[in-house]
């Protein structure tokens, strides 16, 4: 199965609700940084909740998460769009723990509590919306949920997860959100929550083999949704060789003569996705040539 999200309306257009598998581009993500479980899990979930997030977009907006939480797994950082791309990376992606006393990856241990969960968001005007909370679980679907409630004032339930084979490949990763609507009736409310305290836990429904549409269906009845619109979900990065050509080029030719004569060569490296770039002597002077 190739992972997709699915948007869908439910309760007669009361409830706003995503749903979507990563598993594959969190593994694509873990094969670029080589991760180590904790850190796999803590980046999978900021990297599905990402692409719900960028999926609430248009166009070609964009939006990046930072998290920030204190811990030893370091910075998180998150670029997504509303065309169901994602890229993301953490400082330290060799972190792991023994799992907690549930049992599972201690994320909230690798991300830390003493911090913040930061989102901007790229509408293509002037200025970027940008909102910002405190971490206040470090398990990062309840920092997402409350990011929503506080920062987008929308009442929302995020649930993200992510399980890790013996071998540190991805087993299972993927994720929903379910956002009440203005004027949504009380009893829709207490069946959604009650419906929320008893499902298991997201990464098993993928492992079972749940796909999107099965996993809103358990969430809230298949009787009550509409699916409206699906999209493909991929690990993608845009950077290029040109990219980082143009870069080179906007440093001007002082400093691109400062390359030559120090080192004779370039390497260029992208954070989010580990792709090198190598630039030799005869490549830095055609393109200090292509300064003037």
């Amino acid at each position: 199965m190739t992972d997709y999200l699915i948007k869908a309306l439910a309760f007669d257009g009361q409830v706003r609700a995503y749903a979507l598998r990563t598993t594959e581009t969190v593994a694509e993500a873990q094969r670029r940084h080589g991760t180590w479980p904790t850190a796999s899990a803590a980046l999978g979930r900021s990297m599905t909740a990402g692409v719900m997030l960028g999926a609430t977009l248009k166009g070609e907006d964009k939006i990046t998460i930072k998290v920030e939480g204190g811990g030893p797994i370091g910075v998180i950082l998150v670029d997504s769009n509303a065309k169901g791309e994602v890229r993301g990376y953490v400082t330290n992606p060799q972190t792991n723990f023994e799992l907690n006393e549930y049992g599972k990856l201690d994320v909230r241990r690798a991300v830390g509590t003493e911090g913040t969960l930061t989102v901007v968001k790229d509408l293509g005007m002037r200025e970027q919306f940008s909102g910002q909370v405190p971490i206040v679980s470090g398990e990062l679907g309840d920092d997402f949920t409350y990011y929503l409630v506080s920062s987008e004032q929308v009442p929302s339930s995020v649930g993200v997860g992510v399980l890790v084979n013996p071998d540190d490949t991805i087993l299972a990763a993927g994720g929903f959100l379910i956002q009440l609507l203005p004027g949504t009736s009380e009893e829709t409310i207490v069946e959604i929550e009650e419906k929320l305290k008893t499902i298991p836990a997201i990464s098993s429904l993928i492992e079972k083999g749940l796909t999107p549409e099965e996993i809103l269906y358990e969430i809230l009845g298949k009787d009550n949704i509409k699916i409206i619109d699906k999209m493909d979900v991929s690990f993608n990065c845009p950077c290029s060789r040109e990219r980082i050509e143009n870069a080179i080029i906007s440093l001007g030719v002082q400093e691109i003569q400062d390359m030559i004569d120090e080192d004779g060569k370039a390497d260029a490296q992208c954070h989010f996705c580990n792709e090198s770039y190598h630039f030799t002597k005869e490549q830095l002077v055609d393109l200090k040539e292509q300064t003037k």
